[in-house]
């Protein structure tokens, strides 16, 4: 990776001083197009693991027992990432196309229910409104050789004042687990998808 590279990283632009992080890695059996179509695309309502299904569903709890009486939860029988920009409180906050993408949200996350608050790309460098926490998750793929990739899932996470900060450290030692767990649900998920596109346009080539 080059210097220029390095600076250009949309986490160094959106969120370069992160007071807390979690990088994972997975080399993918497939290049870096279908790789990274494969992470662009991805439905998250197709993230199942143990964990991280059960971390899901702890954290509806709350909200399901105060809205107990509104009927039960609506789930959404899709939700990529341009459904999440379009329809929720997070953000796309930019994208290298082929290469990188990033999504953001403000949140007060160590609430039994989740505080979230959308920032829009222009301002989320800047805001620092006192009581809430940003978090920026970048999507990457490099090649790893001829014919593979190497997939990075960067989360990162900046508090706004002292106070947060001590909220989210005393929230991070419980779910730092479960976030691990969904970053391998994504990872695999990903992977699985990349290695069928592969495949797929490897079979069309040969026709």
């Amino acid at each position: 990776m080059t210097t220029q590279e390095t600076r250009d990283l949309l986490g160094d632009r959106f969120l370069p001083n992160p007071h807390f992080t979690l990088v994972r890695h997975a080399i993918v059996d497939a290049p870096v197009e279908p790789t990274y179509a494969a992470a662009r695309a991805i439905d998250l309502t197709e993230i199942h693991s143990g964990l991280a299904t059960a971390a899901g569903r702890l954290r509806e709890l709350p909200a399901r027992w105060r809205g107990r009486r509104a009927g039960p939860m609506r789930r959404p029988t899709r939700l990529t990432i341009d459904d999440l920009d379009a329809g929720t409180e997070w953000a796309l906050l930019g994208e290298h196309p082929g290469s990188e993408f990033a999504i953001g949200v403000a949140g007060k996350f160590w609430r039994p229910v989740i505080v979230w608050r959308r920032v829009e790309p222009a301002e989320f460098e800047a805001f620092s409104e006192p009581g809430y926490g940003k978090l920026v998750m970048t999507f990457g793929v490099r090649p790893y050789g001829a014919h593979r990739s190497l997939l990075t899932i960067d989360t990162r996470v900046q508090l706004t004042d002292p106070p947060s900060w001590l909220k989210f450290r005393r929230y991070w030692r419980v779910a730092s687990p479960f976030a691990l767990a969904v970053h391998t649900a994504l990872l695999r998920t990903i992977a699985d998808e990349a290695r069928e596109r592969a495949l797929a346009a490897y079979q069309r080539d040969d026709d």
